[in-house]
């Protein structure tokens, strides 16, 4: 019997290394998680598409632009202003907060600068800007139910065991 390939609504469960362009390790997914391919997922097209014929075991890396990745950094996002108009709790490098626009959308901030009496807060991805290469490995390769291609993700998903937030 021949070994099921990475199709249009099969389950697919991958692990994955996400490196920066110089080598450098930024996150490293070692438990498989699971999406339906050709289904509604958070993957970015160019690997999706890379996997497309593999079978369990095989390899692929792809390296993704700002633009077809993490986006195109937007110094829009980016906002500096007192340290002492920020709440002591976020006058910390790496500290998160979420706001809402003046349309009810809402945006996670990160401080990502204090310096000379000021804070910087960032809302683009920590990522954007930058080319990125993904290191991803098949393992495992299954038919979807007809639930999970209607919902077009897998059924039984851990929320522990989901894709990044990668668009």
């Amino acid at each position: 019997m021949s070994q099921p390939i990475v199709a249009k609504n099969k389950v697919i469960a991958i692990t994955y290394v996400l490196r920066s362009q110089e080598g450098g390790v930024f996150e490293i997914r070692d438990l498989p998680v699971s999406y339906v391919h050709g289904g509604v997922s958070d993957l970015f097209p160019k690997i999706e598409q890379a996997l497309e014929g593999k079978s369990v075991g095989a390899r692929v890396s792809v390296t993704l632009t700002p633009e077809e990745g993490f986006g195109v950094h937007d110094p829009k996002l980016t906002f500096t202003d007192e340290l002492e108009n920020a709440p002591p709790d976020l006058r910390q490098i790496g500290m998160e907060f979420e706001a809402q626009n003046a349309n009810g959308g809402s945006m996670v901030f990160r401080v990502t600068r204090i310096a000379d009496g000021k804070i910087t807060v960032d809302a683009n991805h920590p990522f954007a800007g930058q080319t990125v290469i993904f290191e991803v490995a098949v393992q495992d390769v299954r038919d979807a139910t007809p639930e999970e291609i209607r919902l077009g993700r897998p059924a039984d998903t851990d929320p522990a065991a989901t894709l990044p937030t990668l668009q």
